[in-house]
């Protein structure tokens, strides 16, 4: 598999009417980026930092702990050509919707964008083509060097698919995936049809596992039959097989949504309520289908927005130091890209201020924000500058995971230096 040079691996509103209807079945979408939709708002909330502290998780700082990514003298160089601006958009995602090629232009511009995702049903390979070829255009040029964009889609199959008509398969659900007689063929041939229109980062497959007492009643996953089992080991290997068929094709897959959603009964995206699974453990059996994948050589992992009250209660996952640097960093040593759920519409957080959105995750030890309401960027972008200013544990963290973002890119060919 390609492209996994530098992640050693142990062994063993607006938004919602854009993301529904999608799916090519003529059923609402149920999820937006991983999982769903809601009304954007931004309202005020607590602290910018995790609301786990290291000392009361009995770890120590992300600065402290969070081994140093893998540097080579072009992302170093490229790296310290940045602006505070330019270092903090590489933290971005921002999702672009059909009919609008350009839109993203000014925040790439401006705030120097580096990552964006397809949402809202494109019809055609030939739309998403031009699309894809014009942003890496646009794409930032930091000291000469142009740092290539992330084109990033949600084709998992089932009612999440972001592509449909000329030029895409319609693709299964996870659990009629889990039948196919070859997966990791299927999904190699799945994912040459992304890369052939530009796109090089996939949000999928799911390891979320859905135990066969929840199933249907665990909203995000099990009713809409995303998972590909109801074990982790039968997730792991269906999300692996997944994952490397990618790879074959060029294109990087995003395991999600760790820790694992498949407890719950409520929808991140959509509500606050009935979000919190009281069972997950720091050494739960779930948590061996992510590391399969991990280990299979994934190099993205995205973080869910529920609450886990044995292991940080009242925090959603994508804000814990504890779940990411703690469980994900270090208990499964993922040195690789992590990315957020999104957190531009999602309910779960829409207690938590826009711009504390960005940081809490940064701080504790995520690296890309993603948002489906774009026109959050600036808000994003200088709260990161803000805070990297007022706190040199919080910049260090920045500066290593713009190194990872950076590194990613390197080894995917959207970065060549010289």
């Amino acid at each position: 598999m390609p492209r996994r040079h530098h992640l050693p691996r142990v062994a063993a509103g607006a938004a919602v009417l854009a993301l529904l209807g999608c799916g090519g079945s003529g059923n609402s979408n149920p999820t937006g980026t991983s999982g769903s939709s809601s009304a954007s708002g931004s309202s005020s909330a607590s602290s910018s930092g995790s609301s786990s502290s290291s000392a009361s998780s009995g770890g120590t700082s992300p600065s402290a702990s969070s081994s140093d990514p893998r540097t080579s003298a072009c992302v170093a160089d490229v790296r310290e050509a940045m602006t505070p601006t330019q270092q903090a958009g590489q933290l971005l995602m921002a999702a672009m919707y059909p009919g609008s090629a350009t839109s993203l232009d000014p925040y790439i511009d401006d705030q120097g964008l580096g990552s964006m995702l397809y949402l809202g049903g494109w019809q055609g390979s030939s739309a998403v083509e031009a699309a894809s070829s014009h942003l890496q255009q646009v794409a930032p040029t930091i000291d000469g060097t142009t740092v290539g964009m992330l084109v990033s889609a949600d084709q998992e199959g089932g009612q999440v698919q972001q592509f449909t008509g000329a030029g895409f398969s319609s693709i299964p659900s996870g659990l009629d995936q889990a039948r196919l007689p070859d997966l990791r063929s299927s999904a190699k041939g799945w994912g040459a049809e992304l890369a052939s229109v530009g796109v090089d980062v996939n949000l999928a497959p799911v390891a979320d596992t859905v135990p066969a007492s929840v199933g249907r009643a665990n909203e995000p996953i099990g009713q809409w039959g995303r998972e590909y089992g109801s074990t982790p080991q039968v997730a792991g290997a269906g999300a692996l097989a997944f994952a490397q068929g990618m790879q074959d094709a060029g294109v990087e897959p995003t395991v999600k949504h760790f820790p694992g959603i498949g407890r719950i009964t409520g929808n991140p995206d959509l509500t606050a309520q009935g979000i919190t699974d009281d069972e997950m453990t720091t050494d739960d059996p779930q948590l061996a289908a992510f590391k399969t994948v991990i280990d299979g050589g994934t190099n993205i992992v995205m973080v869910g927005s529920a609450r886990y009250a044995k292991i940080d209660p009242g925090t959603p996952a994508v804000f814990s130091e504890r779940i990411i640097e703690g469980m994900l960093r270090r208990g499964l040593d993922f040195d690789g890209v992590v990315i957020t759920d999104d957190v531009g519409a999602a309910a779960a957080v829409q207690a938590t201020s826009v711009a504390q959105r960005a940081t809490r995750f940064i701080a504790a030890g995520g690296d890309i924000v993603l948002t489906v309401e774009p026109d959050q960027v600036p808000t994003m972008t200088s709260a990161i500058v803000e805070e990297a200013k007022g706190d040199p544990a919080f910049a260090d963290q920045v500066q290593r995971s713009v190194t990872r973002v950076l590194a990613l890119k390197e080894d995917m060919g959207l970065l060549i230096c010289g």
